[in-house]
């Protein structure tokens, strides 16, 4: 143990980074974090039994796992060892973080070092608290997190070659279980600590906060759920449609237990439980982010009195102290740097300053139940055992939609929502309190939360805008809930999939296929015939008037072989930058809705005409001078402006380069894709996020379903899955998913025993 002295000074240390009073700067009650140790108890470590003996993994086309496991131990064994197959180090490097031993292993430059060591700080709190709550896992979900860590360790052991040096077999179920431990948002402490001023210099949770990376702006989903009445089939349908970053590591695959479970969905890189869709024989869920308000931040008084605590109630409490160690590689020896963390019963201390400390308590701070959670939803055989599971309350955010066998159709704007007593903050400031009433103390009860069942009209549909227009047949007024839940918004790529859905057709499963890949730019149907007045109304000539004809014979459409969809972005993107004194940074499909909509539409988005709305163009004679100037921007970037969508939007990964359909949806795309610069042609761009795993299941006898996976099951470009669904998706087609144990053994490619013996 360090000594008190020892303690002290590095308490006064990380106290005046947070800037503290002077006399806050002596001994606080410190809890020491020791050094990581072996782990030995047999529930963690690999054991003498051979799980590759209970489990059996079939691929069949396009490299899809369908694993058939005896024990739910082998199935997170399978999964383990599948992930490190077709992903590797990567893998190995989102668990090495986990443990925050990624600055021990990893030499990096001064910046990148010190950057780390704050991020395995961090960690080592969430990995200390998966130490401290691994008993109260159910057996199952330890079982299945032991058992990743053992694939891990077993495919590592068998193929060292394939690593660097720092990969080891040394994971365990803890260093699974930390990855699920629920934190603060980082955002808001940014925002908070940018508005006083507190610079990285001055404070680790200000480097934190800007160490993590904001989701680009397309980060998000679609979906669709249909009851019987609304499908040919007469059978409930289930769409899933998420859009991130291609290198956000979805893993399509399928587990069955006997017994237990028997599950088809997404299993993130990173873990055997982070499942956002997917569905077993009797129904099937997908999220769409939302975006809930789940933390406050409020300021306490200290004691002047008593130079570690602070008074709440009357009452003098003590700050905790947390000092995390971390071990540092520097050439061949180790180094070795300390972080300390403050907190109180209310939320960790993020700053102080004045007589006053400042907290973030955020709900479901701590929680490690994420696991458990998804394990109850994936095993549930009807509505009411999913929404059991539901109501656990440890998934904090996320829409969820939901449909069965039994023909129901659900959803929920899920949030752990606080139970304030206060109007919600605006995080740039604190509230300050100095009675525990005045913070909220309890989350707002399940049945309080915005839901539908069963609606009218015969669906459900979500594009990440709020819960009010889930359904226009039945509206959820905003006067029914709290004020800090979401305000009315209903954007183009939600309008594009009302216009869709909000009829009386009936869909068979294919159809839905069909319809998810629409191509259509809502934006134009807005917006276009104003921009072609104006620049008639200009009397226009030579490649202007071309131009301008080319809009007119466009179809408002994305694909790959239209003409004008090019020219169009280009022209809105200028449109709206010009609408602002500054400039929008970013790259055209990012850009949005940056100015004001005022100055962009005649007439904007409005709560009455949600539907309608926006339309008209704000700025004829800017519209003109944007339209003229995107003509010589294609001219300069592309080459030409009458180019097809597909000559300069492609989808590229490895040896495939091919023309693909997508656009922004803030343009009013459904197919969601953002694009970069193309890494070999300076006049293309590649995809390189949006339309990630899409699903679209049936839920017959045997449920029956389709699925894309863009950017393939494998990131190992030796592997023949590594870019074999590509033309797939660029051909706005999807494969046929295989659900059935006779289907699966009748389309196996490839069936084997993971890390057996001679294998």
């Amino acid at each position: 143990m360090k000594t008190l002295t020892k303690v002290i000074r590095e308490i006064f240390r990380y106290l005046s980074l947070l800037l503290f009073l002077p006399a806050l700067l002596v001994a606080c009650k410190t809890v020491e974090v020791p050094q990581q140790q072996p782990l030995t108890a047999t529930a963690i470590l690999p054991t003498d039994n051979d799980l590759s003996s209970q489990v059996v993994i079939r691929r069949t086309e396009f490299g899809v796992p369908h694993v058939y496991a005896e024990t739910m131990e082998a199935a997170g064994y399978a999964l383990g060892f599948l992930q490190m197959e077709d992903h590797g180090e990567m893998v190995a490097e989102i668990f090495l973080k986990a443990r925050g031993e990624w600055a021990k292993y990893y030499e990096l430059p001064d910046l990148e070092r010190d950057t780390a060591i704050d991020r395995d700080a961090a960690s080592r709190r969430n990995y200390l608290r998966a130490m401290q709550t691994w008993s109260m896992l159910e057996q199952d979900t330890k079982d299945i997190l032991s058992g990743f860590a053992k694939g891990m360790n077993r495919y590592i052991e068998l193929n060292p070659a394939e690593f660097a040096d720092w990969v080891l077999p040394q994971y365990t179920g803890y260093d699974m279980h930390a990855r699920g431990i629920n934190s603060h948002s980082d955002a808001t402490v940014q925002r908070f600590l940018a508005a006083q001023n507190v610079s990285s210099a001055e404070s680790i949770w200000a480097r934190l906060s800007s160490a993590e990376q904001d989701a680009h702006i397309e980060a998000g989903s679609n979906v669709w759920a249909f009851a019987p009445e609304r499908t040919t089939s007469g059978k409930a349908i289930l769409m899933r449609n998420p859009h991130l970053a291609w290198d956000a590591g979805y893993y399509e695959a399928q587990i069955q237990v006997p017994g237990v479970l028997n599950f088809y969905g997404d299993f993130r890189i990173g873990g055997p439980l982070g499942i956002v869709g997917g569905w077993n024989k009797n129904l099937g869920w997908s999220t769409t982010n939302n975006s809930p308000d789940l933390d406050e931040i409020y300021a306490f008084d200290t004691d002047p009195d008593r130079v570690d605590h602070f008074i709440i109630d009357g009452t003098s409490i003590p700050i905790t102290t947390e000092t995390i160690d971390v071990q540092f590689k520097h050439g061949s020896a180790l180094g070795s740097e300390s972080r300390t963390f403050l907190s109180t019963p209310y939320g960790p201390v993020i700053h102080g300053d004045g007589g006053k400390i400042y907290i973030i308590r955020s709900a479901g701070d701590g929680d490690f139940r994420g696991a458990e959670q998804f394990i109850k939803m994936m095993k549930a055989r009807n509505l009411e055992e999913w929404i059991s599971a539901m109501k656990m309350r440890a998934r904090t955010s996320s829409n969820f939609t939901y449909a069965d066998a039994e023909g129901n159709i659900f959803y929920v704007w899920n949030a752990t929502m606080p139970d304030r007593p206060h109007a919600i903050g605006d995080d740039i400031s604190a509230i300050h309190v100095t009675r525990s009433e005045q913070m909220w103390l309890d989350i707002v009860k399940w049945e309080s939360l915005p839901m539908l069942l069963n609606p009218a009209g015969g669906y459900l549909r979500n594009e990440n805008d709020s819960f009010h227009f889930t359904n226009l047949y039945e509206i959820l007024p905003p006067e029914n809930y709290p004020s800090y839940f979401d305000e009315p918004l209903f954007r183009l790529r939600s309008q594009h999939s009302h216009e869709l859905v909000h009829n009386d057709t009936r869909f068979s499963l294919e159809d839905v296929v069909v319809m998810k890949n629409s191509e259509r730019m809502i934006l134009a149907d807005r917006v276009k015939q104003d921009l072609i007045e104006a620049v008639m109304d200009s009397n226009p000539e030579g490649d202007v008037a071309k131009a301008i004809r080319l809009l007119q014979e466009w179809d408002n459409t994305v694909s790959r072989d239209s003409r004008g969809g090019l020219l169009f972005e280009i022209w809105w993107n200028r449109y709206v930058t010009t609408a602002e004194s500054v400039r929008v940074e970013g790259s055209p499909a990012s850009v949005g809705f940056a100015a004001t909509p005022e100055k962009l539409f005649e007439k904007p988005w409005s709560q009455q005409e949600p539907t309608a709305t926006p339309y008209g163009l704000a700025d004829h004679a800017r519209a003109v001078e944007a339209f003229k100037w995107a003509l010589d921007r294609a001219e300069s970037r592309y080459g030409h402006w009458n180019l097809t969508w597909g000559e300069v939007h492609r989808a590229v990964k490895g040896d495939v380069d091919v023309p693909v359909s997508g656009c922004s949806g803030m343009l009013g795309c459904f197919k969601v894709l953002w694009f970069n610069e193309h890494r070999d042609d300076s006049r293309k761009r590649e995809a390189r996020g949006g339309d990630g795993w899409v699903f679209a299941v049936e839920f017959d006898e045997v449920p029956r379903a389709y699925s894309i996976l863009a950017y393939g099951q494998s990131d190992k470009k030796q592997s023949p899955h590594f870019n074999d669904q590509l033309s797939v998706f660029a051909n706005n087609q999807m494969k046929r998913v295989f659900f059935s144990e006779e289907d699966v053994i009748n389309n196996t490619i490839r069936e084997y025993r993971p890390g057996a013996p001679l294998q």
